[in-house]
């Protein structure tokens, strides 16, 4: 059986368009990775330079910039010189997972229960409230900030843990009933219907049976919660510009007022991806499946 030319020339550009695409996307990433690596002559070199050892000496003095304060008025320096005192980095990496990480959680578990509310029961004027919660994402959020920073410093929740986790939560709720409906509608009711026929309660049922069906979506609905939640940047530096703060305004200090530091903040930059890469990558079977999610129909 021979293979028509069209058929070849069709394989041919879908693996053409395929490796563009990859390139494109993953060109930045790879550029961030080079440049975290090198130090500012090389960084600021014309023509730039792409390959480690034979276009430039790799150096790992940003890295050590990032947890250290390896810096003398603001500049990069040699490991000789450098003052090893730990800097606010790893404070606020940990506090960006401490706060994202229980946000992302909350957000998921109680939007799945609310989800299910709106799945399963008659709830008068659904589509009105569906809409609602739908109409808190309209908005850029940016528009509330005036009103969240008065109610905060009115209820004490400025520069705490408690009053930004809650405000992400806040943010993340309403993806996550939209989201989660959807996967819970494809979900017959009869499951949970026989689970309660052998004397589970509607909440065991729950539990135990509509949970574990929908926990690939939950995972898929948190990967975006999460990186929401993680990139947060004007609520973070106004609410809490000294305590509980998270890594984007550490990232944003970098620049300062002088010259800026682009290996130290792509080495920075690189670092703050990894926890959600790294979550991401253990997610990934998931992933698929939470977009698949609903093959079994009634």
């Amino acid at each position: 059986m021979t293979t028509s030319p069209t058929r070849i020339l069709g394989n041919i550009l879908y693996w053409v368009v395929l490796a563009i695409a990859f390139i494109f996307f993953m060109f930045p990433l790879v550029w961030m990775l080079i440049t975290s690596i090198k130090v500012r002559a090389d960084v600021t070199s014309l023509p730039p330079t792409f390959i480690p050892w034979l276009q430039f000496n790799p150096t790992t003095i940003n890295y050590l910039a990032v947890f250290t304060r390896v810096s003398e008025a603001g500049t990069v320096v040699a490991s000789s010189q450098a003052n090893t005192e730990l800097s606010k980095f790893p404070e606020q990496l940990a506090n960006s997972v401490i706060i994202c990480g229980i946000a992302t959680i909350a957000a998921v578990l109680l939007g799945t229960l609310a989800a299910y509310a709106f799945s399963r029961f008659r709830i008068p004027g659904e589509g009105d409230l569906l809409f609602f919660i739908l109409s808190t994402r309209m908005m850029p959020a940016i528009v509330v900030l005036i009103p969240i920073f008065l109610m905060f410093s009115l209820a004490g929740l400025r520069e705490t843990y408690l009053g930004i986790t809650l405000l992400y939560i806040t943010f993340g709720l309403p993806f996550v009933v939209w989201m989660m409906k959807g996967f819970l509608d494809e979900i017959p009711k009869e499951y949970e219907e026989a689970a309660m026929l052998d004397g589970y309660s509607r909440l065991e049922a729950i539990i135990r049976i509509v949970l574990p069906e929908t926990l690939p979506a939950m995972l898929a609905t948190a990967v975006f919660v999460l990186i929401t939640a993680w990139n947060e940047f004007v609520f973070v530096i106004i609410l809490n510009p000294s305590k509980a703060t998270t890594v984007p305004p550490f990232l944003y200090g970098i620049i300062g007022y002088g010259q800026v530091e682009w290996g130290r903040m792509a080495a920075t930059s690189v670092v703050f991806l990894l926890p959600v890469v790294i979550f991401t990558f253990l997610v990934r079977n998931h992933l698929l499946r939470g977009v698949t999610f609903g093959a079994v129909r009634r």
